[in-house]
């Protein structure tokens, strides 16, 4: 595995905002495509959830290789994390995200970011559903980016202010199942990759949630393959941890 700063390389989403949990939701209201796609992804179950433990993996031939282990508990707001430093040297940290500012270095700049990065790979149709700065549009039925096919586009773009790379854009292709069957990520910013096309497949469960862990496609024209293992949740009031099926 890789140094985590060459995330850079390709990490296609690296909010600095602390992530936005249910709670925060209030009264709001969002598009209903995007209900009706959280809600086939386990969003009524989320309260269940105690802890999540997965993997991110990145492989893109001949570039780069990383895998990144993770542990984290929703409701506290607590992550652990374990890889590798820049020197390639073994790393493992628990840490509040409430309280990153007291952090060192390498975890607000490095593995902070990182875990932005890999659990909106891990949990997008949630976090499309919970981030209300976004703005959704239902675009109706398209030919699918990769292959043949259609499927529904729901474009979800995020401000052109705040955020790590402002004015970016993830166009979902969702079939008739509401699942999300591939994407298209457009960056707002100057940062590369600029365009991001993936297949979303390899669907497990893990208790209530419904987890896509196969992404392949291509990062500005170079082949990408982008899996999520590992996967397994601990539901509350449980010690057990629920291995995805």
């Amino acid at each position: 595995m890789t140094n985590l700063s060459r995330l850079n390389v390709i990490r296609v989403l690296a909010f600095s905002m602390l992530l936005i949990l249910p709670a925060t939701l209030g009264a709001q209201k969002r598009a209903p495509i995007l209900e009706k796609i959280a809600k086939t992804y386990g969003l009524d179950s989320w309260d269940q959830i105690q802890a999540i433990r997965y993997t991110w993996n990145l492989e893109i031939p001949g570039v780069l290789k990383l895998a990144h282990a993770w542990e984290w508990e929703p409701k506290t707001n607590k992550v652990s994390y374990e890889g590798k430093d820049k020197d390639g040297k073994p790393v493992k940290v628990t840490y509040m995200r409430s309280e990153l500012s007291s952090q060192p270095d390498a975890v607000k700049n490095e593995v902070d970011p990182a875990f932005i990065n890999d659990n909106y790979w891990l949990l997008f149709p949630f976090h499309a559903y919970w981030d209300t700065s976004a703005t959704v549009t239902d675009q109706g039925v398209h030919k699918l980016p990769i292959g043949n096919g259609s499927a529904e586009l729901v474009s979800v773009k995020y401000p052109n202010e705040g955020g790590y790379t402002p004015g970016d854009t993830w166009d979902l292709y969702v079939g008739k199942d509401n699942r999300v069957e591939q994407f298209v990520y457009h960056r707002g910013g100057p940062k590369k990759p600029s365009l991001v096309t993936t297949t979303w497949a390899g669907y497990k469960k893990a208790g209530p949630l419904l987890i896509s862990t196969e992404h392949r496609g291509n990062a500005d024209g170079k082949p990408l393959h982008l899996f999520i293992s590992d996967v397994s949740v601990k539901l509350t009031g449980s010690d057990t941890w629920r291995k995805a099926q």
